[in-house]
């Protein structure tokens, strides 16, 4: 059975940092894609940003662009979301998810999703 569990989640002050992690178990998340999506209340789920494992990290979400990274610890089966200069909009439920083949914004094209976390924006 495959597991995705985020943490690192909480409140923050705009301008502040994050890191979200996404572990994974009964499924090896190397060489898989691996995406974030993001739900702000009362929106649909939105993809920001994926990582390709070897072709490159994709952006959706013109916004997070230089304010948001990825990256992995394959020895933990963990992958990162790094958010820093966070802002008020930033706030939402984030979504880790396993791609089914590419890196893609579109919910369909992954298979396994973790549970989410809230992260809150504000002062």
């Amino acid at each position: 059975q495959v597991q995705l569990v985020e943490s690192g989640g909480g409140l923050v002050q705009p301008g502040g940092t994050l890191r979200l992690s996404c572990a994974a178990s009964g499924l090896r998340l190397y060489g898989y894609a691996i995406g974030w999506f993001r739900q702000a209340p009362g929106e649909e789920p939105e993809g920001i940003i994926c990582d390709s494992r070897g072709g490159g990290i994709a952006y959706y979400d013109d916004s997070v662009k230089g304010r948001f990274t990825m990256s992995n610890d394959n020895a933990k089966n963990t992958v990162y979301l790094q958010m820093n200069s966070l802002k008020p909009e930033d706030t939402a439920v984030y979504y880790c998810a396993v791609a089914n083949l590419w890196c893609s914004a579109a919910r369909s094209q992954y298979t396994y999703w973790g549970q989410g976390i809230q992260v809150t924006v504000s002062s």
